[in-house]
């Protein structure tokens, strides 16, 4: 009984510190400004192109991005620089 008592209560850990880690994901992964849809377009390909090893670092990619500016495209360009004007 007492072995069995201990089993449950570890699955009541495990699942517990699951559930934690999930919701800290959950809102770190919420807090991660990742751009618009349109946004998210214009600049996918100088992501791919310029950035890819920075992937998945939204912020590292944002950086690497910026540090590339005359080399991304027009319409990344354009994003960036409505932001700069913001």
């Amino acid at each position: 009984m007492a072995s069995s008592m201990r089993g449950r209560g570890m699955g009541l850990v495990l699942g517990l510190a699951l559930g934690l880690f999930g919701a800290a994901g959950s809102a770190a992964a919420q807090g991660e400004y990742r751009g618009t849809p349109a946004q998210q377009r214009a600049c996918r390909p100088d992501v791919f192109r310029l950035c890819a090893g920075e992937i998945p670092n939204v912020r590292a990619i944002t950086a690497c991005l910026a540090a590339r500016i005359g080399r991304l495209s027009p319409e990344c360009r354009a994003v960036f620089e409505a932001a700069r004007g913001q």
